[in-house]
């Protein structure tokens, strides 16, 4: 009985292992028709937009303080208006992105919401936007979003979101190791960027102290750098693993690579697991099989 229920039961997890093969290999098979039919030959070359994404870690490099923008209010500043007494938190993003930044945005809340500091009192948060076609009214907008979300709009003087020229944007780019790329939407358009999500965090003097690179930041890490940031100390490299902010193009393929391989990877992953299941209750029947047949040896004994 105990062997036709082992032999049952790995039938049928064998027949689940080859649907998650069979699921495998229509998987590639489609994506991959699908590149070939409606983007061409799919291709492991990244595209150029993506090969110019980087963070540099410019740690204790002087950004320029005089450089000119203007904030959500329209009225004209520069970076040192912010900095001087306090540290600051400083991120290039741009306000009509859909994709990454408003989830940089909302990493940064909520890490805040942890740290026993104030924006406006003890640092300032400073946001740049790399797109010279956005607006105040753009900034206004996003400011008013964040800060709400924040839930502590006394602390709305300490939040700073920037737009500029082009000028001045690339300068500050290039003096934080920010890289970023536009990025062409289906329509052609020029209206959205490739770019990775990362915080720094700036010493009132302007030198870089820190960065932070994702979209989660770790409160007691920002809480920390900010104190030792505002006594002018420099921080150390971290783990350069991007996340980046790339809009998927069904007319260049973009992504196409990309998507077999998450389904390639979670058809094998789906197989391994299923090996380990198969490979787990047969040892377990196995086993039982061996402790029913001794125990029916024993009563044997027992009896005779």
């Amino acid at each position: 009985m105990q062997q036709r229920f082992t032999v049952r039961k790995l039938a049928s997890t064998l027949g689940l292992l080859a649907l998650s093969l069979g699921c495998f290999v229509a998987a590639r098979a489609q994506v991959s028709d699908y590149g070939q039919k409606q983007m061409g030959d799919v291709t492991d070359q990244l595209p150029d937009p993506v090969k110019k994404i980087q963070i540099k870690q410019n740690l204790g490099a002087q950004i320029p303080l005089d450089l000119q923008f203007r904030d959500e209010t329209g009225k004209a500043v520069t970076l040192g208006d912010y900095l001087g007494s306090r540290p600051a938190i400083l991120s290039m993003v741009y306000y009509k992105c859909k994709i990454l930044c408003p989830e940089e945005f909302n990493g940064l809340v909520s890490a805040l919401t942890m740290v026993k500091l104030a924006p406006g009192k003890d640092f300032n948060i400073i946001f740049v936007s790399v797109d010279p076609t956005e607006t105040p009214a753009d900034a206004a907008a996003a400011k008013a979003k964040y800060v709400r979300r924040d839930g502590q709009p006394q602390t709305g003087p300490g939040w700073h979101f920037l737009t500029g020229q082009q000028p001045a944007i690339t300068s500050l780019a290039s003096a934080i190791g920010y890289g970023y790329a536009p990025d062409p939407g289906p329509d052609g358009k020029m209206d959205q960027f490739a770019h990775a999500s990362a915080i720094a965090l700036i010493t009132p003097k302007g030198k870089i102290a820190q960065y932070y690179l994702g979209v989660e930041y770790p409160p007691t890490g920002i809480q920390t750098g900010l104190i030792a940031a505002s006594g002018g100390t420099i921080g150390s490299r971290v783990l350069n693993i991007l996340t980046l902010c790339y809009q998927y193009n069904p007319l260049t393929h973009k992504y196409s690579l990309m998507i077999i391989r998450i389904v390639q990877a979670s058809c094998v992953l789906t197989v391994l697991l299923l090996l380990l299941y198969v490979g787990f209750n047969i040892r377990r029947d196995l086993r039982n099989g061996r402790m029913m047949a001794r125990a029916t040896t024993l009563r044997k004994t027992a009896n005779g």
